[in-house]
């Protein structure tokens, strides 16, 4: 027959060997058994990380360094440009120059063709400014090679010695560039070359040829 409805089933027992096994990777853990495993790896992660940082630094300089160069070669390409078609552009200059020096129109025709003339020069003189051309002062400055070219050298009993008294051919500035050096006669002072006021003797080539490109590295 069955066993009674109302008979207790005996409890089961319990295994008390489980909490003791469970208890002693935490008792090794409290006591800083692992400790020296999770330390280590800690390091090596900084390390690592120290690492990783210091390779992103370097590339980010050098992509900073690369975007600079790259800027200041194209920039000096443009330059190169602008002066390779200005170089061709101011004989023209020189020639408007010498025509309006030397053109006094006479009558009403020829004064209408010269308004028309100094118009052409205005523009192309406007054209030039626009650019970042303009044109060097140097009458009474003293000599510079890096800026003058001296063609002559003359007595003066006005100038002193390497003073710049007369401007042959006109030089030009390009954004502080040398665009092209100015052709002058130099002072050699009061009394040189034999007392003769009206010596003037050519000299060698004295500028400082400017190579744009250099000036532009």
């Amino acid at each position: 027959m069955g066993r009674p409805m109302n008979e207790e089933s005996p409890a089961p027992e319990l295994d008390n060997s489980a909490p003791e096994e469970v208890a002693a990777p935490v008792e090794e853990l409290n006591n800083g058994a692992v400790e020296p495993d999770l330390t280590a790896e800690l390091t090596s992660l900084r390390q690592e990380n120290e690492s990783l940082r210091g390779q992103y630094m370097r590339i980010a300089a050098d992509f900073d360094n690369f975007r600079k160069r790259q800027q200041r070669e194209s920039e000096d390409l443009r330059v190169q440009l602008i002066c390779s078609t200005l170089s061709e552009i101011l004989p023209v200059v020189d020639n408007f120059e010498r025509a309006r020096q030397q053109l006094n129109p006479e009558g009403e025709e020829a004064q209408g063709l010269h308004r028309s003339y100094q118009g052409l020069y205005k523009q192309l003189v406007d054209v030039m400014k626009q650019l970042g051309v303009s044109p060097m002062r140097v009458e009474g400055e003293r000599f510079d090679p890096s800026l003058h070219e001296a063609v002559l050298h003359e007595p003066s009993e006005i100038h002193p010695e390497d003073v710049v008294i007369e401007e042959l051919q006109r030089g030009y500035h390009l954004d502080g560039r040398v665009l092209r050096h100015a052709m002058v006669k130099v002072s050699m002072g009061p009394g040189a070359a034999d007392g003769n006021p009206n010596n003037a003797n050519p000299i060698e080539n004295t500028s400082v040829e400017t190579n744009v490109e250099a000036e532009g590295n």
